[in-house]
């Protein structure tokens, strides 16, 4: 097993994507019963969500709080489909999706009546389409707040100012997060209304970045070992669409990846910078360490050693452009045993049963990209 004889952080970080976040909770699961707790837990939207549930718990009562998070939001639409063939599942999604629009999703959000063209003007009932007062409820109900701030696991969550457009994060480091941080993280536009946090309006934070990656990795400075969970719900890669109806669903899951490979690539070339500049410090002279620029260069040092993991959910053939709002309980499941394979599959294979301290500094395991479809045939 890694790092040897070395103290790693263990940090999980968790995308926005709706009704995919069950499968972080699955994911979460198979990592706690493998012993991989988070220190650390940030998240985006439905990742931020899932973030409240686990760090909000005592370790014993987290995965009952997920589960009953889960059951109770994928309790409109209990029947399974009558066929499971890909046509079939297309339209059996499609229904429950139809349905999560017209009806809402117990404990998370109930359609505004009057509509918001019927508000007045200026009021957060005009500017969206759905009440998210149920979620506060269920929030209070599932989280001990008073837990979360306690300093037993770091929370983060990434919200965007609507006045400047700024993407902020929330942190328990630094502040005492409540319900209204965790709504302020997944109120998506217009289907939302924006949460007031210190009188300023919030909406979700994947709409400048999907994944608090990058918070983790760069803003919040990497100055020890960490093992990082980085658990995706939409996959940059995926195949040309083949019809007009294919090209929302591909845009989605390009826009909403948010260039997570990206960013870890330009973090390796980063943090190999940074443990060289901890390496030169011991043979430079005491003159020139005593320099503005060196003080300025030494204080990016870092000789860290960085391991990603990286979980894809990988979209199924059936999957269309709703999938994102499509809450039955039988997607849900779904969603939930492929957290937990793939999990599973990971930690079985060698690549992590033989890992190593990173000698570079940085190292990504993708160890489900098997799973990635096939790329798309061209044609003459």
């Amino acid at each position: 097993m890694a790092a040897r004889g070395n103290r790693e952080k263990t940090v999980l970080v968790l995308q926005g994507g709706g009704a995919l976040g069950a499968y972080q909770a699955g994911a979460f699961e198979a990592l706690a019963e493998a012993e991989h707790s988070p220190e650390w837990v940030a998240g985006i939207s439905i990742g931020a969500i899932n973030c409240a549930l686990i760090a909000g718990n005592p370790p014993e009562r987290r995965r009952e709080r997920l589960r009953t998070f889960w059951d109770r939001v994928s309790g409109r639409l209990l029947l399974a489909p009558i066929a499971t063939d890909t046509d079939s599942r297309k339209i059996y999604n499609e229904v429950s999706a139809a349905l999560v629009a017209a009806t809402g999703v117990p404990g998370f959000f109930d359609p505004r009546f009057p509509p918001p063209f019927l508000n007045p003007r200026g009021t957060l009932q005009a500017i969206s389409y759905y009440d998210t007062s149920p979620l506060n409820a269920t929030l209070t109900e599932l989280v001990d707040f008073d837990y979360l701030n306690s300093g037993k696991t770091r929370v983060s969550v990434g919200a965007v100012q609507v006045a400047t457009g700024n993407l902020k994060f929330f942190d328990t480091e630094h502040q005492r997060i409540g319900p209204e941080h965790i709504m302020a993280s997944g109120a998506l536009p217009p289907g939302f209304p924006p949460v007031m946090i210190d009188g300023e309006p919030y909406w979700d934070g994947g709409i400048v970045s999907n994944t608090p990656l990058q918070y983790v990795l760069d803003w919040a400075g990497p100055r020890s070992d960490m093992l990082i969970f980085q658990l995706d719900l939409f996959s940059a890669k995926g195949p040309l669409p083949e019809t007009v109806f294919d090209i929302t669903q591909r845009e989605k899951d390009i826009r909403y990846s948010s260039r997570t490979r990206l960013n870890t690539d330009v973090f390796k070339d980063l943090q190999t910078m940074r443990r060289a500049i901890r390496r030169l410090e011991k043979d430079l002279p005491d003159d020139l360490k005593s320099s503005a620029d060196w003080k300025l260069l030494a204080s990016l040092g870092c000789d860290a050693a960085i391991t990603i993991v990286h979980l894809i959910h990988r979209r199924a053939a059936y999957s269309t452009q709703s999938n994102d709002y499509e809450f039955s309980r039988f997607t849900v499941d779904e969603h939930w045993r492929d957290g937990r394979d793939d999990v599973e599959r990971t930690l079985r294979h060698p690549a992590w049963i033989n890992r190593e301290r990173p000698a570079d500094g940085v190292a990504v395991l993708d160890l489900t990209k098997e799973l990635d479809p096939p790329p798309p045939e061209t044609h003459a």
